[in-house]
């Protein structure tokens, strides 16, 4: 029988996992009574005949062994004899089981010590299984951290109650991060290790960072008036997201961007200051595609959805702005349109009466910085000015 020193220690050490560590009270009644059988199985040899009552509110325990009257003994770990059961329960007979209490002080120190073991084991493995099932349903979301220290070219994350690792190549190689910064991260992968532990992996470079992030910020999405239709993202530089209203008294850019661009701010005081242009979404590929190579004006687009191949014509004094500097913007808007597209300033298309798709044609790969170059006369500062890259990067 535990003593009332005892079942109050238990019941405040029991408060205080149940609240720290959110453990059930259930699953820690169970490891203590789970404990207390090891225990007597470790004493005594054997514990199929052991029993534990625990009071769920003051945390006071006793232990019986139960055992079978007889007349003669031939297994004291399992039986008794009917003269020394009378003595604990007159009027027993013959076949009859009674419930002997043990003391625990009998269990000896060494089964004390192991019953101790075996609840912070089963501590530990709850413990385990709360962060992985907490963690676990964040997958494909963002969490807030804290950067806890650099481990070669990766970074640990604290989350508060376990660690996440952002891998070398989830890092914005223009964001410097350091320890103690608060940052948030978007969930990749949750799996267990072979020892039970949760591997968290996360990333900063994910387009979907920058739609956790809007969902968050924007009650509009949150409530499905506006949807995400697409986004495209070169991480630390710039993103492009084409949005969607339900309801046509709603405007999806206008929600996005926020009273002063409060909404689409936060987003970028979050991304470290990578640009995002917020467009709305097209069914028709033409207006889709004009919409995408904002904020340049154009002055004709035509798309063939079958090759998915588009022309776009746009104003002499428009051509840098919307091929952007280094060709970002419409290496994004290819991206997001998933249309290769063709650009042209006026002058272009009517000194060019063929319009030949290899004189300016571009992929959405890598490589197309270096296959397109654009007009001399504009610098790679006039593009940035003309692009508005000094600005928050938003539509209006």
């Amino acid at each position: 029988m535990s003593t009332d020193n005892t079942a109050a220690e238990l019941k405040l050490a029991l408060d205080m996992l149940e609240k720290e560590k959110e453990i059930s009270r259930d699953v820690l009644f169970d490891a203590i009574e789970g404990s207390l059988l090891k225990a007597c199985a470790n004493h005594f040899g054997k514990s199929d005949n052991f029993k534990v009552d625990i009071d769920r509110e003051t945390c006071e325990y006793h232990v019986y062994v139960e055992k079978t009257v007889v007349m003669e003994p031939e297994d004291p770990a399992v039986q008794i004899s009917k003269a020394e059961a009378k003595e604990i329960q007159p009027g027993v007979k013959v076949g009859d089981v009674v419930r002997i209490e043990v003391q625990s002080k009998e269990f000896g120190r060494i089964a004390a010590q192991n019953a101790k073991s075996y609840i912070l084991q089963m501590i530990r493995e709850k413990e385990r299984d709360a962060i992985y099932s907490q963690y676990s349903g964040k997958q494909r979301s963002i969490v807030s951290g804290t950067v806890q220290r650099r481990v070669g070219e990766n970074l640990t994350i604290n989350l508060g109650k376990t660690d996440a690792i952002l891998n070398e190549n989830e890092q914005v190689k223009s964001e410097n991060l350091r320890p103690n910064d608060r940052v948030k991260v978007y969930v990749l992968e949750v799996k267990k290790t072979e020892k039970g532990s949760s591997r968290i992996l996360v990333s900063r470079t994910h387009k979907d960072l920058v739609k956790c992030l809007f969902e968050s910020e924007v009650a509009e999405i949150q409530d499905g008036t506006v949807e995400i239709k697409a986004i495209v993202r070169e991480p630390g530089s710039r993103s492009k997201i084409a949005v969607w209203s339900n309801n046509p008294d709603v405007d999806a850019v206008g929600a996005c961007v926020g009273v002063n661009s409060s909404r689409v701010n936060s987003v970028v005081d979050e991304l470290r200051g990578e640009k995002v242009d917020i467009v709305n979404w097209d069914e028709n590929p033409g207006r889709m595609i004009e919409n995408a190579l904002s904020p340049a004006r154009i002055v004709a687009v035509f798309a063939d959805p079958d090759t998915k191949i588009a022309k776009v014509v746009v104003p002499d004094d428009q051509l840098s702005l919307a091929i952007g500097l280094k060709g970002q913007n419409a290496r994004l808007a290819a991206k997001l349109t998933n249309y290769k597209i063709d650009i042209k300033s006026e002058t272009q298309a009517k000194d060019a009466p063929g319009f030949r798709y290899e004189d300016y044609m571009f992929d959405d790969d890598e490589e197309y910085d270096d296959e397109y170059e654009y007009d001399e006369e504009y610098s790679d500062e006039e593009v940035a000015e003309e692009a508005g890259t000094e600005d928050d990067g938003s539509e209006e």
